[in-house]
């Protein structure tokens, strides 16, 4: 649905973009991160139509951004992080505003503005002044425009900033049923524990360069993070610790309070075999619960913290 091929953009001698590729799946949530200035919002204001690259090509649903402006336009919603508002319309006036803009029919504009009020959960505040909603109330307004058109492509740059845990959560959410609704979504964030929530594929671009893009599967192998486990058993935990410090695929076990911490060997990984050892032993498992890499550990060791 968005690939991008050799992307750079300069300003002067700075270099924003550096050679950026890059596909997205139809469908797919891809969570873009990186420190302030790496480079992700020139991107998604390239990919938005706003901004010209200096040399490579973006496409959106197999269109070039930059040929073929127009049409991308009707395929994309762009929100950026910061969302001006008309201080003198209602909700329901702002929104029909953009229905008109995006030349939908006078007919069907009211209906149309009532769906995605009903979809972003604003119907009780269509009455209300833009400049009169809270902050959280304010993105989900800023997402209700960008579906106004219904576009294919949702390309939002920091939706959740500045929102309390509430309303992060209410946006997460939100998502999540556009996701179930067909959207491919690209979303930039700096609270990575909710990327890693949603997203089916991460990017992390530092300086320009893109660092990594995978699963976070792929970035546990990427990282060299080994599988580890946390266990947890019934009295006998000297024996639980005997038991399995004989697996050979496993290559640790320490004994933590009330509970093991299990690490295997490189290439290896599963809790079955730590079942069926302390089961065939005799012993009661009380709980087993696999320990991955987190979005942010991943983040820190794969770039430098360097900025432009």
């Amino acid at each position: 649905m968005i690939e991008i091929k050799g992307l750079c953009k300069y300003y002067g001698d700075l270099a924003a973009l550096v050679d950026l590729n890059l596909t997205i799946r139809a469908g797919d949530i891809f969570g873009f991160i990186g420190p302030n200035g790496a480079g992700k919002t020139t991107t998604m204001r390239i990919l938005a139509t706003l901004l010209e690259p200096t040399r490579g090509q973006a496409f959106i649903d197999g269109q070039d951004v930059t040929r073929h402006g127009r049409d991308v336009r009707r395929k994309v919603g762009y929100m950026p992080d910061f969302m001006g508002v008309y201080d003198d319309l209602k909700v329901f006036e702002y929104l029909e505003f953009f229905a008109a803009a995006f030349s939908i029919e006078r007919s069907k504009r009211k209906s149309i503005v009532e769906g995605v009020l009903e979809l972003t959960d604003l119907t009780s505040k269509k009455a209300a002044a833009v400049d009169s909603l809270s902050r959280g109330m304010q993105q989900r307004l800023g997402l209700a425009r960008v579906l106004i058109h219904d576009p294919k492509v949702l390309i939002l740059d920091e939706p959740a900033s500045g929102l309390d845990p509430r309303a992060r959560i209410e946006i997460r959410e939100l998502l999540r049923e556009l996701k179930r609704m067909g959207k491919t979504i690209m979303i930039s964030s700096h609270i990575l524990s909710e990327l890693e929530e949603i997203c089916d594929h991460i990017g992390i671009i530092e300086r320009g360069h893109l660092v990594f893009s995978g699963t976070m599967e792929e970035i546990r192998r990427r990282v060299g993070v080994q599988c580890k486990v946390k266990v947890r058993v019934i009295d006998r935990a000297e024996r639980a610790v005997e038991l399995l410090s004989s697996l050979p695929q496993i290559k640790e076990v320490k004994l933590d309070g009330d509970h093991l911490d299990i690490t295997f060997q490189e290439g290896h990984e599963g809790d079955g075999v730590i079942a069926r050892t302390l089961v065939n032993g005799g012993l009661d498992v009380v709980s087993i619960e696999p320990e991955q890499v987190k979005l942010d550990t991943a983040f820190l060791q794969l770039t430098q913290g360097i900025v432009h």
